[in-house]
């Protein structure tokens, strides 16, 4: 999952960033409010965490401009702004959640996963794959209630695998998911990963599906049939 971080304290900001890396999400951080707007202009997001108080452009403008293009990005505002009128006006443009710093980096994560839950019509935190159960809270794997080895890159591919499933992901799409702007990964890395995963996930009876010159899929469970959609 792919997070955009808006802030400008830069204690904050790098705090908060490590934290939600350690959590398993890629994170762009981004320190003011024109870059952000690029970003959210140029790239795909599963949710962003927004301050208000930002240099070059208010996070409300940016909030604005981004629901203007239609995109229907969940929004996390994160402000020290604490008067009701603000909370109004965030929530009214668009915003799904308004935080009130300072706050506690573990209810931030609760508040993204609840997001991201919404936004994949997911109702909890456990995604099953038989015989795979996946929890996006702890980022823990388990087979027959045992953990299941994988590396935080091949988790990441897992879990965005798990969230379309019957969907053509494409390469691109992964790769967003795994690599954020302080990285440089190819799409061929991609190749490298799936490899890796398929090998641990064929193991266990699970296939990544190849769909040539689109992506990969995994089929709906018990290989209901679908028409493969691609995901950008």
């Amino acid at each position: 999952m792919r997070i955009l971080l808006v802030e400008d304290d830069v204690i904050l900001g790098n705090a908060t960033s490590i934290y939600l890396r350690n959590m398993g999400y890629v994170v762009d951080w981004a320190k003011d409010g024109k870059q952000a707007d690029l970003a959210l202009h140029n790239e795909v997001y599963d949710a962003v965490v927004l301050d208000l108080g930002l240099p070059q452009m208010d996070g409300l403008a940016v909030l604005k401009r981004l629901r203007a293009r239609k995109q229907q990005t969940s929004v996390i505002i994160l402000t020290a702004r604490d008067s009701v009128e603000d909370r109004i006006a965030g929530l009214d443009l668009g915003a799904d959640d308004y935080l009130v710093k300072p706050i506690k980096l573990v209810e931030l994560a609760a508040r993204i996963r609840a997001q991201l839950r919404r936004q994949h019509a997911t109702l909890s935190s456990i995604i099953e794959y038989p015989p795979l159960s996946l929890n996006t809270k702890d980022r823990l794997v388990t087979y027959q209630n045992q953990p299941f080895a994988l590396s935080p890159r091949e988790l990441s591919l897992l879990e965005t695998l798990l969230v379309r499933v019957g969907k053509v992901v494409s390469k691109e799409s992964l790769l967003e998911n795994i690599s954020d702007w302080d990285e440089s990964i190819g799409t061929n890395a991609i190749e490298v990963y799936m490899h890796r995963l398929r090998k641990k996930l064929l193991s266990v009876g699970i296939e990544v599906r190849t769909v040539r010159g689109l992506g990969y899929m995994l089929d709906l469970p018990e290989n209901t049939p679908t028409n493969p959609e691609i995901n950008q």
